[in-house]
């Protein structure tokens, strides 16, 4: 339901959906993003590989960034393109973290492109997701893909051992936590994808769709979107015979 929920809030927005491919090649997952041999996240102590030709050339993919790569490839600006699906990272089950899970990315390739027009979207994205009274903030960060780069954080506070957004944070009790990362593209991965960077500027997101769906509906535990237990559903409010029929959702697959 958080997924058809996104899709149809930037469908609203003028997105198309793009799909990709969940075992990738290291020049889309890595290469073409600006991740240089020898960083951190190529170690398969972070990524999972695939025994498939040249020994660590094929790996489940670590984030839905390369669609980003694929789109550019194959598409003439002006894109305005969302990237949701299933990732994978070597990390160990707790309540925060999952080997599997799921990332919702965007990405916009027009002439003209502000860091104004990151900072619009992602307001308008969040306050349309989370609604009510919330604060959000942009803090300097640091990606590979993104230059400058920025952490959008919201205000939330604590009600019966769950984070539930709303409120400021640094006041009455709030504080700040990291929703997600962003950025403008970095000249170099706009180059990679066969683009000129001279004529054309662009900014990108990322965010986890069941970190939004945990802040969403009051949840404090990962695991359990992978139970498979309908009393979860009623617990949440939802029944297990319930078809969520968001509109746009499929109409914009196609």
């Amino acid at each position: 339901q958080t997924w058809e929920r996104l899709e149809d809030l930037f469908v609203g927005m003028g997105y198309t959906v793009a799909e990709g491919p969940e075992i990738e090649d290291e020049w889309h997952n890595f290469g073409a993003l600006n991740f240089p041999p020898g960083h951190p996240a190529r170690d398969m102590y972070d990524t999972l590989y695939v025994d498939y030709g040249d020994p660590l050339s094929t790996l489940l993919r670590t984030h839905t960034s390369p669609v980003q790569i694929r789109v550019m490839e194959t598409e003439e600006p002006p894109i305005y393109s969302i990237m949701p699906g299933r990732v994978f990272r070597s990390d160990t089950a707790d309540s925060t973290h999952m080997p599997v899970f799921h990332q919702l990315e965007g990405l916009v390739v027009d002439r003209g492109i502000t860091f104004g027009d990151l900072a619009g979207t992602l307001e308008a994205f969040t306050r349309a997701y989370f609604g009510g009274d919330f604060t959000s903030r942009l803090r300097p960060s640091y990606f590979p893909f993104t230059e400058p780069s920025v952490e959008v954080d919201v205000g939330y506070s604590n009600e019966g051992g769950r984070r539930v957004v709303g409120g400021h944070g640094d006041a009455d009790g709030h504080a700040w936590m990291e929703l997600l990362g962003s950025g403008m593209v970095n000249p170099r991965v706009i180059e990679a994808a066969g683009l000129d960077p001279d004529e054309y500027q662009g900014f990108a997101f990322g965010c986890g769709i069941d970190r939004l769906a945990m802040l969403k509906y009051g949840m404090n535990d990962l695991r359990a979107f992978f139970d498979g237990d309908a009393r979860w559903l009623s617990h949440y409010g939802f029944s297990p015979f319930d078809q969520p029929t968001l509109s746009g959702g499929v109409g914009a697959r196609a």
